[in-house]
């Protein structure tokens, strides 16, 4: 990326003398330039900067790469500090995820436990890849997939955009096959006793573990992530400074910032490290032409994650504005007929303008003549005396992008608190503008601007430091006892081809861990699914035991798993599943729940096979095959 855009801007622009180091690289510091005034260098600087030194290599990267030897060395070493971001960032998020759940210490079985919910649902398609005979076999199971709506036939690749399994699946392969060929170990397991009545179980830790390799990528993938967000702090502000800001306004607001380290397989977990780059090189674009690598992170970006269009709809949203923003500052300084055709198309907007440059003018006419000279081709001495200075030019086109951008994510995160990942990130990518010598130049010299920053660093450390220790205390063992009884049941007690409905969380464990047919399962945006999962949820309304009955015998259901905690759980009044059914259905508002009849007596419609004190498992009536 370097390589081409120092190509074209030396093809764009006349040669100049004394061209400064930032000039060379967008993620080097700005600097003074004194250092090079002649007779202030030093021998080493000599070396570097002679094409017939000890150092030819240096030619390479002038003639090459368009930089100086001292600039290729400011690079270097802020991708070295990009580096250590990105693997402390990886070091957290393991250690966080082994302190919560000792993850490393889990049996098989309690690992794909501990991935609840959608994440279940996700991760059970890798593991159907890497256990096929062959990975070409695992591709077409979960292109041909049988067991996620039973009885339809659905392409899970395309649905449920499980592109990161595959890839992962592939890797997970080939490392394995490696490491067999040449007979090396991947893993280390060993014998876990978990207390009086329980059996012990085997636990296993090391990258031949398919869901400790799992983990382990999507952790690696973040950990760039942060490397990202370094260079993009940097780059933005045009200082290493701004970067680290960046780094460390993420951390100290880390739970607020992302939730992979505790949901790892969902879909952001891998698609939002690409919108970092994707946003990286908009930003790039605003001043630079680099198409062909945003198409790239784009479709990175989107092929993960189903919501991943409303964000680039809210860019969308941005960038027309920011087109006539750019196309306005470009008319004002080169006047022609665009002009004209863009204050008579603003007419209205540009007549209530110049009324009130006109009633400013009254009190303050320098003000009014600047602010006329931002909107018109009006120009004398005072006011380009204004405008000839940096800091009353139009703001840069990149910032002006990020201010609309953040507005746009604040929407999204007060409508979906889920979508907050996307403003405390971009918070913090903002808070970089703070080492902007353009924005805050007017401090005074650098050593002013780099107090004021540690300053707020150090306020801010105050809070982040306990959200940090906060994060390091959650120790915990993950556990769930009755579950693991259901799902031994399943797999001891019913035929591989049995057919189940539930709880979608629940459906997402059964399929995982059981490999049973289901007919509902966490994935709700689909119109079709949240209508068969209406139809299997009516056994926590009100309606009748046959209607329901009726319902799951047309699904061809077997067996229905039943908890009595969907029956009375809300989290606020109004939002608990009989509630909710009462605005669906008003004619039956006031009977028990069906839930809580089948709780105390399943019979005569039902029969309870398996029950412990969480799950209770019905059996639909043998009638129900009949209409197969």
């Amino acid at each position: 990326m370097v390589v081409k855009t120092r190509k074209q801007n030396v093809k764009d622009q006349p040669p100049q003398p004394n061209v400064d180091d930032r000039d060379r690289s967008p993620f080097v510091s700005p600097g003074t330039g004194k250092s090079r005034r002649a007779g202030k260098g030093t021998p080493f600087n000599s070396l570097l900067h002679n094409r017939n030194g000890l150092f030819p290599g240096f030619s390479f990267i002038r003639s090459k790469l368009g930089l100086t030897p001292s600039a290729f060395v400011k690079l270097g070493i802020t991708l070295v500090l990009a580096a250590l971001a990105g693997y402390l960032h990886w070091y957290h998020l393991s250690r966080l995820f082994e302190n919560d759940r000792h993850f490393s210490h889990l049996s098989g079985l309690e690992k794909e436990m501990a991935f609840r919910t959608e994440m279940g649902l996700y991760y059970s398609y890798f593991k159907t890849i890497i256990e096929a005979p062959t990975f070409i076999n695992g591709l077409y199971l979960v292109m041909n997939d049988r067991l996620t709506e039973y009885p339809l036939v659905i392409n899970t690749l395309k649905r449920f955009n499980l592109y990161p399994e595959v890839v992962l699946a592939s890797w997970y392969r080939i490392y394995t096959d490696i490491m067999e060929f040449f007979g090396l170990p991947t893993k280390m397991c060993w014998s876990i006793n978990r207390g009086e009545g329980m059996a012990p179980v085997d636990g296993c830790e090391g990258m031949g573990d398919p869901a400790y390799f799992y983990v382990t990528f999507v952790f690696l993938l973040n950990g760039l992530m942060m490397s990202l967000f370094f260079i993009y702090g940097t780059y933005l502000s045009g200082s290493r400074l701004g970067g680290m800001v960046t780094v460390l306004c993420f951390f100290f607001n880390h739970g607020e910032s992302t939730r992979v380290m505790w949901t790892p397989p969902l879909r952001e977990s891998f698609s939002y490290p690409f919108l970092v780059l994707q946003m990286l090189l908009l930003t790039h674009i605003l001043r630079r032409k680099t198409m062909w690598a945003l198409g790239i992170s784009n479709l990175c970006f989107m092929l993960p994650w189903q919501f991943a269009q409303f964000v680039l709809l809210t860019q969308l949203a941005i960038l027309p504005y920011m087109f006539l923003f750019w196309k306005n500052h470009c008319i004002l300084k080169q006047p022609s007929l665009n002009s004209m055709i863009v204050i008579k198309v603003n007419r209205n907007m540009y007549l209530k303008l110049q009324l009130f440059l006109l009633q400013l003018s009254l009190s303050q006419a320098h003000i009014s003549s600047l602010i006329k000279s931002k909107f018109t081709s009006y120009k004398d001495f005072d006011t380009m005396m204004y405008t000839c200075a940096a800091e009353f030019d139009f703001m840069e086109i990149e910032l002006v992008y990020h201010s609309l951008q953040l507005i746009a994510f604040a929407v999204l995160a007060m409508l979906i608190m889920r979508l907050k990942l996307f403003l405390t990130p971009h918070m913090c990518i903002m808070a970089s503008l703070i080492c902007s010598k353009q924005l805050f130049g007017w401090i005074g010299e650098k050593f002013k601007l780099h107090m004021m920053v540690f300053g707020i660093l150090s306020i801010m450390a105050m809070q982040g430091a306990a959200n940090l220790q906060a994060q390091w205390g959650i120790m915990g063992e993950f556990s769930n006892l009755p579950q693991e009884q259901l799902l031994d049941w399943i797999k001891d007690n019913t035929r591989p081809n049995a057919v189940f409905a539930g709880a979608m969380p629940t459906m997402a464990s059964v399929k995982l861990s059981a490999g049973r047919p289901i007919v509902n399962h966490p994935h709700y945006e689909d119109a079709g699914l949240r209508e068969r999962t209406k139809l299997v949820y009516a056994m926590y309304s009100r309606k009748s035991a046959e209607v329901v009955k009726r319902n799951l015998m047309q699904m061809e259901v077997d067996y229905f798993v039943l908890e009595d905690s969907w029956c009375t759980r809300r989290s606020r009044p109004g939002c608990s599943m009989p509630e909710i059914w009462d605005v669906e259905d008003p004619q039956n508002a006031g009977k028990v729940p069906l839930c809580t009849l089948m709780s105390r007596d399943s019979r005569p419609h039902f029969a309870t096979v398996f029950h412990n004190n969480v799950y209770k498992v019905l059996r639909v009536p043998k009638a129900a095959k009949e209409l197969r």
